[in-house]
């Protein structure tokens, strides 16, 4: 399962806050073995919105979306994941019953709009302030406060997927090619993503008086060793110079 994030606000995009979700969902999936495979960070305007999350929502991957769900006119998230879903937007009667036991006659006539859900869809607890966030299929959508959203995140972990975890051994191993060109390596790059399809490679140039390459490759450590020595090989043979970088073998 391939595990993105939604972004979701246009005081990002602008500069007035600063995105702390990116760096924390990191750190929370890395606890558990696993990694982003894809981030996207869209503003409020309702086109791009829908854009964003026709494309996050054709796939079955697992989505974490963060802001957007509150009742102002600048969010959306409720609305456009029910149109892109197409299903209405209603009310939730647990999540009503949470924003009335939270705020009594408060609750109305505007903080009961966020309780106004996608048909059909599972709740998110709020612990911060029973406003609940809500799940579609393997979307999950939360607030835009990290101090509401991150423990929204452990709950959908722990218990949506208790058993998504990858705590699999991984080694990478880094090297620093000078004397040669990445397009003079393509062939064995091509030849090891095809052998090796498990592993991740990377090809970083740096340009400069002196440029290099820093090759990488990550997975299972037998497979890592083996591919490299493929990429070894071919260096040496095509007189190119090479060695492993500082820090670069985990």
């Amino acid at each position: 399962m391939k595990i993105g994030a939604l972004i979701i606000g246009d005081e990002i995009l602008c500069g007035k806050r600063q995105d702390r979700h990116f760096a924390h969902l990191q750190e929370v999936l890395a606890a558990r073995g696993l990694e982003l495979s894809w981030t996207l960070i869209v503003g409020d305007d309702a086109a791009d919105l829908e854009r964003a999350m026709r494309f996050s929502m054709a796939s079955d991957d697992l989505v974490f979306s963060f802001g957007g769900i509150g009742a102002t006119p600048d969010d959306r998230t409720r609305q456009t994941a029910a149109l892109v879903k197409g299903v209405p937007l209603e009310p939730h009667p647990q999540a009503v019953k949470e924003i009335e036991d939270k705020f009594g006659e408060a609750a109305y006539p505007n903080r009961i709009l966020m309780g106004h859900l996608p048909k059909g869809c599972r709740l998110i607890p709020n612990p911060v302030n029973r406003v609940a966030g809500f799940s579609v299929d393997n979307h999950h959508f939360m607030p835009g406060f990290p101090e509401m959203a991150w423990p929204m995140v452990d709950w959908v972990l722990d218990n949506e997927y208790p058993d998504l975890r990858d705590l699999r051994p991984r080694s990478e191993r880094i090297i620093r090619i000078t004397k040669g060109r990445e397009s003079d390596l393509l062939d064995t790059m091509n030849q090891i993503v095809n052998d090796y399809p498990d592993l991740l490679l990377s090809s970083l140039p740096h340009l400069g008086h002196e440029p290099y390459i820093l090759f990488s490759l990550r997975g299972d450590e037998q497979q890592v060793e083996q591919a490299m020595a493929v990429m070894i090989a071919e260096i040496e043979k095509s007189g190119f110079i090479w060695d492993d970088y500082a820090g670069g073998r985990k």
